[in-house]
């Protein structure tokens, strides 16, 4: 099992505070580092930071969608980081929703046909080829080519996928599928529709990863470690497509008495319906040792993820200093 870590979720990380933290990152023993986007700071620029004080970690966005910038964009973005780090770039994918792509001035539609020609684009621009393509939902003009030769040109590039046809999506054109907020049993049955996609591909499934999120806090305070993870839970469950995957995996009643609560009373009343009991249910750890952490880890390994993203939700301020703890704990267990 490969541990990684996000320091993203529920806190703004300044980030020189993040490239600074990052070699003691990599001594702890985390296999990757990744970061999000969505109106946060931007994952590559602070990727290539923390590239020039690391050695061996992998650097990984989670996710970047595919309406802040071209596919030839992004894969000549891709192209630098893979040189700039040495190869070690894991391109995390989504294609977001109807609000983000509207900030791009993009329309949000045919998800599944954007996120193959999107892929198909970045793959030939990173890896240095002539790209001339004329698609449904892309076009890149005629004559495009890098100026120079990538030392890296490939690269893994991992899709965000819930439903049942992107999960299947996943399986026949990338290298694994995203997983977020799902439950040990929710990441089984997405495993095995992205399997069954990668086997009509004629794929190995066994190609094909599962990688997974789980956040976590630590305290000695078990009640303040679950103050910041009752806030991000209470948003995952009144958005888009998150609160459609929660109630398919049981949690019905408990969405619907948060949603209800939200639209009489915003998002404090929405919070404070955010039940311990039902929190303990969900992919969220709020815990007073790394140890615990690890423990109550396991049912999603058993669960046959290969990566497992531990986003790191801090308590107390500074956040860089609380997230400092958690790493040097991490990296003592």
């Amino acid at each position: 099992m490969i541990y990684d870590i996000e320091l993203n979720s529920a806190a703004h990380y300044p980030v020189s505070g993040i490239v600074e933290l990052s070699p003691l990152i990599e001594q702890a023993g985390f296999g990757a580092f990744w970061k999000g986007e969505s109106n946060s700071t931007d994952p590559l620029i602070l990727l290539a930071g923390i590239a020039a004080r690391t050695k061996t970690l992998k650097l990984g966005t989670a996710i970047y969608h595919i309406y802040g910038r071209s596919a030839v964009t992004l894969g000549i973005q891709s192209a630098t980081l893979q040189d700039l780090s040495g190869g070690r770039l894991l391109l995390g994918l989504g294609v977001a929703n109807k609000t983000i792509a509207a900030w791009h001035g993009g329309v949000f539609d045919r998800p599944l046909r954007r996120a193959q020609e999107y892929i198909h684009i970045l793959r030939e621009v990173a890896k240095g080829e002539r790209v001339e393509y004329q698609g449904e939902m892309y076009s890149t003009g005629t004559r495009f080519q890098l100026s120079w030769k990538p030392s890296h040109p490939t690269f893994p590039v991992y899709l965000a996928g819930l439903g049942p046809q992107m999960t299947k999506l996943v399986g026949k054109i990338s290298d694994g599928v995203f997983i977020n907020m799902a439950t040990p049993a929710t990441i089984k049955e997405i495993a095995a529709r992205v399997h069954e996609g990668a086997r009509e591909a004629g794929r190995d499934p066994k190609d094909v990863k599962i990688i997974a999120k789980v956040r976590v806090s630590m305290n000695p305070d078990r009640q303040l470690a679950r103050s910041r993870l009752r806030q991000v839970l209470t948003f995952y469950n009144i958005a888009d497509h998150y609160r459609d995957m929660l109630k398919a995996s049981g949690f019905e009643a408990e969405v619907n008495t948060i949603g209800e609560a939200f639209k009489a009373g915003g998002f404090k009343a929405a919070s404070a319906k955010m039940t311990d009991e039902y929190m303990d249910k969900l992919p969220v750890i709020p815990a007073t040792s790394v140890q615990e952490i690890k423990d109550r880890l396991q049912p999603f390994v058993e669960a046959g993820v290969d990566r497992l993203i531990v986003p790191y939700v801090p308590v107390t301020e500074p956040v860089i200093d609380d997230a400092r703890r958690f790493v040097e704990a991490w990296g003592k267990s």
